[in-house]
């Protein structure tokens, strides 16, 4: 879908606030708050905008732990590919999975309240995955940049 710039201005101002009243969104881009209105829809339907969200404080919810996971499956058949995505699906601490290139198969972003919590969640669920063959797991020590926002180009 071709975006001008008012949909993008739209959508970066979106990604910093989606609270914003739609009277504030359509001043700050720039248009009357119908056309403003009608664009938002648009992209609502089109699936550009996906949903709204409020973001939280992990380590104020004490779940300061991130541990990042390649993971190695035994088969990479199209069943075997399909049952582990679906098993991730249904673990809450699982917060991201990518396929990747390269020796690993996936690369799973999981996040809990301690080390032991992580230890539990790894022989308890992790390791039962469907046709898990190796598991590599990295803690993040600190967490440099983390954004939502996806860099939408001014044009």
């Amino acid at each position: 879908m071709k975006l001008d710039k008012f949909d993008r201005e739209i959508l970066r101002v979106l990604q910093q606030d989606a609270t914003v009243s739609m009277a504030d969104l359509s001043q700050r881009v720039g248009l009357s708050h119908t056309p403003c209105w009608r664009r938002v829809k648009r992209m609502e339907a089109d699936g550009i905008i996906l949903g709204k969200v409020t973001l939280l404080n992990s380590k104020k919810l004490n779940l300061g732990v991130s541990v990042f996971i390649y993971v190695t499956l035994k088969n990479h058949d199209g069943d075997s590919l399909t049952d582990f995505e679906n098993a991730v699906q249904n673990i809450d601490e699982i917060v991201e999975c990518h396929t990747t290139s390269g020796e690993k198969d996936y690369l799973l972003k999981v996040i809990v309240e301690s080390i032991e919590e992580y230890e539990f969640l790894l022989k308890t669920k992790l390791t039962h995955l469907p046709l898990v063959d190796h598991i590599s797991s990295t803690f993040a020590l600190k967490q440099v940049k983390n954004t939502t926002e996806l860099p939408i180009k001014r044009q």
